[in-house]
């Protein structure tokens, strides 16, 4: 793909993250997508020929940009510890920002698509995590804790957490409480 294509589509899911975010899955049309990046109807049509192509691009850039990649953190041999930190920082991070979430817009499209995509998603985060606190185990810097049970902790409070706060007001030490606990429960100190 060449360059200024590759750009072109970029501002799209950037914008339409936006939207998205704003209005979920479902109200999002192409004519929407059209007036926030400027482009012409061809112009989009040229990159995406539906809001759930655009929408199905944005989850897998979502997925493959994770900034702190915790399976290459694994391998260079950093602490468990720094690499849980790290983790727990970006978790902390989106929960505090509920208007750039778009657990409401996944939501809408797994109602109404078939929802594989989003399984595949959710099974690639218990993946890494359990890869992440089972090192952490064998480094001794964790817990002999059941890795079932705390990826579930882990995952489905912050995706909770993440929905809650696009429907009402989340206190600000919350993101903080969730990620202290989920240290309490791991981090041998």
């Amino acid at each position: 793909m060449n360059n200024k294509k590759e750009k072109t589509r970029e501002y799209i899911l950037e914008k339409s993250s936006q939207l998205f975010s704003e209005k979920g899955f479902k109200e999002v049309t192409m004519k929407d997508i059209c007036e926030v990046t400027g482009l012409s109807r061809g112009g989009l049509y040229s990159h995406f020929s539906s809001t759930r192509e655009v929408f199905e691009a944005l989850l897998e850039r979502i997925t493959s940009e994770d900034e702190f990649d915790i399976e290459e953190e694994i391998k260079k041999g950093s602490s468990a510890v720094e690499i849980l930190n790290a983790s727990l920082t970006r978790i902390r991070k989106e929960i505090e920002k509920p208007e750039e979430s778009l657990s409401i817009a996944i939501y809408e499209y797994a109602q109404a698509n078939d929802s594989k995509e989003i399984v595949r998603l959710n099974q690639r985060a218990e993946e890494k995590w359990s890869k992440l606190i089972r090192y952490g185990i064998e480094q001794g810097e964790f817990k002999k804790v059941n890795v079932n049970e705390m990826v579930s902790v882990i995952l489905y409070s912050y995706q909770g957490v993440r929905m809650w706060s696009k429907i009402m007001p989340i206190k600000k030490n919350t993101a903080i409480q969730i990620t202290n606990n989920i240290k309490n429960q791991l981090i041998i100190k």
